[in-house]
């Protein structure tokens, strides 16, 4: 249960940190409310998972890296950005540390 939750942590990051870009400074209402409600969920949900006993090291790892990796996704495929070869590599890093932490977690 622990790591749907993080999942659903995960799913409210990513969605208002791309409601932040798409906000444009704040300056869109709609986007600007997401990006708020997102946050708030995000973080409700991510100290549900702290309370079920997960580590806060392996559940930020989770939460900060897939949610980094797939911004950089978005923003690519959705946003114009580019995906570089530096940033796949950089990618693939966050996903290296996020399994050794939770392969060091499991002891």
């Amino acid at each position: 249960m622990a790591w749907l939750l993080l999942a659903a942590a995960i799913a409210c990051e990513v969605l208002a940190t791309t409601a932040l870009k798409l906000s444009d400074g704040f300056t869109h209402k709609g986007w600007s409310v997401a990006v708020a409600l997102g946050y708030i969920a995000s973080f409700a949900l991510l100290a549900q998972v702290l309370k079920m006993k997960m580590e806060v090291g392996v559940a930020y790892a989770v939460w900060a890296g897939v949610g980094t990796a797939a911004i950089a996704v978005i923003g690519a495929l959705f946003l114009g950005e580019s995906l570089t070869l530096a940033k796949v590599s950089g990618i693939l890093l966050i996903i290296t540390g996020v399994v050794l932490l939770n392969l060091a977690g499991a002891h």
